[in-house]
């Protein structure tokens, strides 16, 4: 037999063993249950919740892909093993399911949408992209239906929990889209924490605002009965304590009472994004021709905040608002 006929032969069976190879890989791939040994993950935002969010999956073996805008805010991640990226493309070229939790809905159309850098451009046919940004749920259909034209998905999945939620495992995730795909995905959100399966896409956009109405009614309710225990003569820290056990207690309480009697502002939801929050929910009410007063107050009070340039506090700074239109200040904590 000729010598170039044998080089042909057995370079036609390596192609062949490797196209084998690859279509087992991708039924696999699909059939199977996610794993580290068959899935790559991206990951968009590496601030205060995704960080930990990351980590969790991380520290179950995945392989990361990481692309933050400030690159310094993925170091800790990096020295953890994940890998850094240069744009959101870069991180989906490399990835089987890619996560996203950025700032704004302008952020969230840019990382995944754009046509030059954004994720959906990246993403191979059978990639899945889950955001879990507060964003506009008209965004979540239209980033799904994108998707589908790639042979792609697109999951919403925004999640409550603050960073204590993130930094425990133990978030709230409300997810929308195929509920197929959501539950291809239970591996990945169980080390997040628990996700709920909401209806389709954008659904879980619309469990997260009303989610947030909620708490925004809380907090004002949780300051005000603060102000009003201290201009009574109460310890405050021991009223806390008394209500917490009883029909006022609140996850709300539980994350911010002693960090708020310790003066403590720091952001494990910031106020700008709470108010961008406030503001889509206002949004949609208007659009289903609804009134939500206890929003438009809260809302309202947020803003306060920010035009005193505390956007970048944590949403437990609410009490400083209602401090300055009572004139008095509560006596900083140690406990």
């Amino acid at each position: 037999m000729p010598l170039p006929f044998l080089r042909f032969r057995s370079l036609y069976r390596r192609i062949s063993h490797s196209h084998t190879h690859l279509f087992t890989r991708h039924f696999m791939a699909t059939s199977e249950p996610i794993s580290p040994s068959n899935t790559r993950l991206g990951w968009m935002g590496t601030g205060v919740m995704g960080q930990s969010m990351c980590a969790h999956l991380i520290r179950s073996g995945y392989t990361l892909t990481v692309f933050n805008r400030t690159p310094s805010k993925a170091q800790p991640l990096l020295d953890i093993g994940a890998n850094l990226a240069t744009s959101p493309h870069a991180v989906a070229s490399q990835s089987d399911v890619v996560f996203s939790i950025v700032g704004y809905p302008s952020d969230v159309r840019s990382v995944l949408l754009d046509p030059n850098t954004g994720a959906l451009a990246g993403l191979k046919s059978g990639g899945i992209l889950v955001d879990m940004t507060t964003s506009d749920p008209s965004l979540a259909v239209e980033i799904a239906d994108a998707a589908s034209v790639k042979n792609c998905h697109s999951i919403d999945a925004p999640v409550s929990g603050g960073d204590r939620g993130a930094k425990n495992g133990t978030l709230a995730i409300f997810a929308g889209g195929d509920e197929s795909i959501v539950k291809k995905l239970s591996p990945l959100f169980s080390s997040l924490g628990k996700v709920n399966y909401m209806g389709s896409s954008g659904k879980g956009q619309f469990a997260k605002l009303a989610n947030q109405i909620t708490i925004a009614s809380t907090m004002v309710g949780l300051v005000e009965g603060m102000v009003y225990a201290h201009k009574a003569g109460l310890d405050v820290g021991l009223y806390l304590d008394a209500i917490s056990t009883g029909a006022a207690g609140s996850k709300s309480l539980e994350l911010y009472g002693k960090r708020i009697l310790k003066r403590d502002f720091e952001a494990g939801f910031y106020v700008n994004h709470f108010v961008k929050d406030l503001g889509i929910c206002l949004k949609e009410c208007e659009k289903m021709g609804i009134a939500l007063p206890g929003l438009a107050l809260a809302q309202q009070l947020y803003v306060s905040l920010k035009a005193h340039g505390e956007g970048n506090l944590g949403t437990q700074a609410l009490i400083l608002v209602l401090e300055r239109l009572n004139n008095v200040s509560l006596p900083p904590s140690v406990v």
